[in-house]
């Protein structure tokens, strides 16, 4: 069964635009509801538990098929901040161009989200 959703899918995209039109005007609450908005968006894209994404203090998902994470730190972890995911996730930014910045920290083989991006 999938996930169930915490974002309103109307919600989470007018958040998403609003960030994207001007990041600099976003308050805390635009900035959170498109953060989990585009975390649970990526989650029904590429479903699966083998990559951990996240994005502190607004949220983390699991993601993309493969080997089942359960207990402690799982091996493919990918952790940003807000600003650099949402730039992601509207193509401001390409994973390439992020990674190499240092915005990103990545770990595991697995830990690649270049195809699933831009989300919008």
């Amino acid at each position: 069964m999938p996930p169930r959703r915490r974002v309103p899918a109307a919600a989470g995209r007018a958040a998403v635009l609003a960030w994207q039109h001007d990041p600099d005007l976003a308050d805390r609450e635009t900035t959170a509801t498109a953060v989990r908005y585009s975390l649970e968006e990526l989650a029904q894209q590429a479903p699966g538990r083998s990559v951990e994404v996240r994005v502190p203090p607004f949220g983390a998902v699991q993601c993309i098929a493969g080997q089942t994470h359960t207990r402690g730190t799982p091996p493919n972890v990918i952790e940003t901040d807000a600003t650099t995911w949402l730039a992601l996730v509207v193509g401001q930014l390409g994973w390439e161009q992020a990674w190499q910045s240092g915005s990103l920290r990545v770990s595991g083989h697995r830990a690649d989200l270049a195809p699933y991006l831009p989300l919008v």
